[in-house]
């Protein structure tokens, strides 16, 4: 029988109401007490390294999880990390940087609704959570929730309240889950009977001070001149698949003196799917191929500030900077 961790940190999942509204409260222990078929699946085991709301979760707390995983990792066979849902996509991804290559299953899961509560979604995500962890085909970092698993990297929360808060962003799923049953999608991120289990590459440095900038209309670039003395990076989302305001040239000015600084820019789009493509309008072209500027594809927000603060935390070298970006990590992203 498999041995499975249990990473339990706080969240929607475990928390109470405790008159200042809901609080996590509940042990990862106490949690998996209310869903005893898990116990059939698997030995358990257990560590609360955190009981927190996962708006409190930090770049710091993404590298104790990983410190955990790589501490106990010759001891299991999979982990599973409980874990409130407004940040999971982030940690979800920060886990793809600081734990890559690993052919023992990661999966993030948690709920829209508390394990007391009547109406819960708890008791099936954790379920399915532990019997994707202990199929032998789950490797990687992925999220669990609502039926389906994701890649890490790939998961972007839709929904403030229904049960499928999660989606896979330009990226198919890597598995339905129905009931007790896994159905893979053609095989995605699934691990060869005949591969060996060998040990992931783990990292324990992110640089966090990488900011996300939302283009609306009429955002004066002076802002970038604010952001200089806190953050060493930038990512914008654009308009649309890559539009930059021209203005007479003022955000074309300001974006190249951020780079000129040495500092690093990431171009994104604010359009949740399909991605960037800066060589289609006027009004991306100069920035394509920009020394400094990375083009984030097909990415997510969530994926490009982990991968940023992790890339920065290996190097300063602007041509390592870009191998490491471009370089795919765990289906991150579709084109180089």
């Amino acid at each position: 029988m498999k041995r499975i961790l249990i990473v339990a940190t706080g969240g929607t999942i475990a928390s109470t109401q405790d008159g200042h509204g809901l609080a996590p409260s509940v042990t990862g222990r106490e949690l998996a007490e209310q869903v005893p078929l898990i116990a059939e699946l698997c030995e358990l085991d257990f560590v609360q390294p955190m009981n927190i709301d996962s708006t409190n979760m930090r770049p710091r707390d993404w590298l104790r999880l990983a410190a955990l995983v790589d501490e106990a990792w010759d001891d299991y066979d999979g982990f599973v990390v409980l874990h409130g849902t407004d940040t999971m996509a982030y940690t979800a991804a920060a886990l793809s940087y600081l734990v890559q290559g690993s052919e023992k299953p990661i999966v993030l899961t948690g709920s829209q609704q508390p394990m007391a509560s009547p109406f819960t979604d708890a008791k099936l995500n954790l379920y399915q959570s532990v019997l994707y962890a202990c199929d032998d085909g789950s490797r990687d970092v992925s999220v669990v929730f609502g039926g389906k698993a994701i890649a890490g990297t790939r998961a972007h929360k839709q929904r403030t309240m229904s049960f499928n808060a999660f989606t896979s962003t330009n990226y198919p799923s890597l598995a339905y889950i129905r009931n007790d049953r896994i159905v893979r999608a053609a095989g995605l991120g699934r691990l060869a009977p005949e591969a060996p289990r060998e040990r992931p590459k783990f990292f324990g440095r992110l640089d966090g001070r990488v900011i996300v900038l939302k283009l609306t209309p009429g955002l004066a670039p002076g802002v970038l001149e604010l952001l200089k003395r806190d953050y060493d990076a930038l990512v914008v989302e654009t308009f649309g698949i890559g539009g930059i305001p021209a203005y007479g040239g003022v955000w074309e000015r300001a974006i190249f003196d951020w780079v000129g600084g040495g500092r690093t820019l990431v171009v994104t789009t604010q359009v949740p799917e399909e991605g960037l493509d800066l060589g289609v309008y006027e009004v991306g072209r100069p920035y394509a191929n920009h020394p400094g500027i990375l083009r984030g594809g097909d990415m997510t927000t969530e994926a490009l500030v982990a991968k940023t603060m992790w890339v920065l935390g290996q190097t300063r070298d602007p041509d390592e900077v870009a191998r490491l970006f471009y370089r795919p990590v765990n289906f991150d992203r579709s084109e180089g």
